[in-house]
C-alpha cells in the first residue's frame, strides 16, 4: 500500500492566502514557463490548474499569459472591469515574490492601438477607425462624457461594436484608467457627430488633464454626517409588499457629491416570506448589527458617507457614497466572509459623481 501511495502526486495544500498562492505557483513555474515559451497545450498545463488555484483564493480573478521577450513570461492578473475586485488583483501582484524569467502584472496596462489594434467579427478597433469627443453637461461640470466614433458602426453590429472600442479602451487606456476615468461612453458613426471629432490618441492627454483638474477641486473635502437629518420614506412595490427607507436626507442635498464619486450598495437578503417582506425581530437586529459594523470600519470622517438604507421583500440594501473604492472593497468582502454562515450578502461598486442612484429620494 505505501507503494502505491508513492507512485501519486501528494495532495496539494489549500489556497488560504497570498503566501499559498505564490509558494504554489513557484513550485509549478518552471513547468508553466516551458509549455508558455514552447506553445504546448497552455490550456492543459497552465490555464486549467492556474484558474480553480486563484478562485480558492477569491472569485473575480481573471488572466492573460504570454512571452514579455524571448526568455520572460508575463502573467498579467486582471479584475476584468470589475471595481470591487481591482484592489484584490493589485494586492496579489504586490505579494509576488521575484522569479527569474517571469513578469507579474497588475491590471492590463496601455499599449499603442498603433501596434496593438483590437480586431473583432472582421472589423479593426484602432486610431484609424475611432475618434472621439467629450460632451458638458451644464448641472453636472464635472462628468466625462466621451463619445467614441468608430467609421463602421450601425445599429445592426451595435453589439460587436460596443465590445470592441471598450475592448480597444482598455487596450490604450490600460485597464484602471478605462474603468475609473470615463463616467459615460457613447458609441456611434461619424456622421452622427454633434461635435469636431478628436483623434483617439489624444484621448489618454484629455483624460489626464480632466482628472488633475477633478483632484485639485476636490482634494480635502470631508462631510460630517452626526447633525444631518434623515427622513423616512415608505411605498408599495408593484407585488403590493411595503418599501421601507430611512435616507439622509441633507446630504442629498449636498453641492459637493463629485467629492465623494463611487457608489456602494450592500444587499442583504433575508427570510421575509412570513412577515410580508419584513425582517422579524431576530433578523432585524442581525441586519442592524452588520449595518453598525460596516459603519465602524467606513466612517464618514475617512470619506465614507452612510447614505441611508431601504428594506422591501426580503431584501435589505445599505448605501454608501464613498471618496474611493479600494477600503470598502476589502471592509465588505471580509463581512461578507464573517457572515456567510448566518445570512446572504452581496455588494456591488461603481462610479456616479452625482449620485443619480437617489433620486427618487429627493
Amino acid at each position: 500500500m505505501n507503494f502505491i501511495k508513492s507512485i501519486f502526486s501528494p495532495k496539494e495544500q489549500p489556497i488560504n492566502s497570498y503566501a499559498d498562492f505564490w509558494k504554489w505557483f513557484e513550485q509549478n513555474e518552471k513547468k508553466f514557463h516551458q509549455v508558455i515559451k514552447n506553445q504546448g497545450n497552455i490550456n492543459a498545463v497552465f490555464f486549467d490548474r492556474l484558474t480553480p488555484k486563484l478562485n480558492e483564493l477569491k472569485d473575480g480573478f481573471w488572466f492573460l499569459v504570454g512571452m514579455s521577450d524571448e526568455d520572460t513570461a508575463e502573467l498579467i492578473l486582471t479584475a476584468d472591469g470589475v471595481i470591487k475586485n481591482i484592489v484584490f488583483v493589485e494586492e496579489l501582484v504586490s505579494a509576488a515574490p521575484s522569479m527569474d524569467n517571469w513578469k507579474i502584472t497588475a491590471l492590463k496596462q496601455p499599449s499603442d492601438l498603433k501596434k496593438f489594434g483590437i480586431q473583432m467579427d472582421g472589423y479593426k478597433f484602432d486610431e484609424s477607425a475611432m475618434s472621439f469627443y467629450a460632451t458638458e453637461h451644464e448641472q453636472m461640470p464635472d462628468e466625462i462624457d466621451i463619445t467614441i466614433t468608430h467609421k463602421d458602426f450601425n445599429e445592426e453590429n451595435k453589439s460587436v461594436m460596443t465590445n470592441g472600442v471598450y475592448l480597444a479602451l482598455d487596450n490604450s487606456l490600460g485597464e484602471l484608467n478605462s474603468v475609473t476615468t470615463i463616467d459615460n461612453i457613447n458609441i456611434i458613426n461619424p456622421k452622427d457627430a454633434t461635435k469636431e471629432l478628436i483623434p483617439l490618441e489624444k484621448l489618454q492627454d484629455f483624460l489626464t488633464w480632466r482628472e488633475k483638474e477633478f483632484i485639485e477641486k476636490y482634494k480635502g473635502f470631508r462631510h460630517h454626517t452626526e447633525n444631518d437629518s434623515y427622513a423616512g420614506f415608505e411605498a408599495q412595490l408593484k407585488n403590493g409588499l411595503p418599501l421601507l427607507a430611512v435616507i439622509n436626507t441633507d446630504i442629498l442635498h449636498w453641492d459637493c457629491k463629485a467629492s465623494h464619486p463611487w457608489i456602494t450598495v450592500v444587499e442583504i437578503k433575508y427570510d421575509g416570506k412570513d412577515n410580508n417582506g419584513m425582517p422579524n425581530e431576530s433578523t432585524y437586529q442581525l441586519l442592524n448589527e452588520i449595518e453598525e459594523k460596516i459603519m465602524l470600519e467606513l466612517k464618514d470622517s475617512d470619506g465614507y458617507l452612510n447614505i441611508g438604507r431601504q428594506t422591501a421583500d426580503s431584501l435589505r440594501e445599505i448605501y454608501f457614497a464613498c471618496i474611493e473604492f479600494r477600503k470598502p472593497s476589502k471592509v465588505l468582502h471580509n463581512i461578507k466572509k464573517e457572515y456567510q454562515n448566518n445570512i446572504e450578502i452581496e455588494f456591488d461598486i461603481y462610479k456616479d459623481k452625482y449620485w443619480q442612484s437617489f433620486n427618487r429620494f429627493t
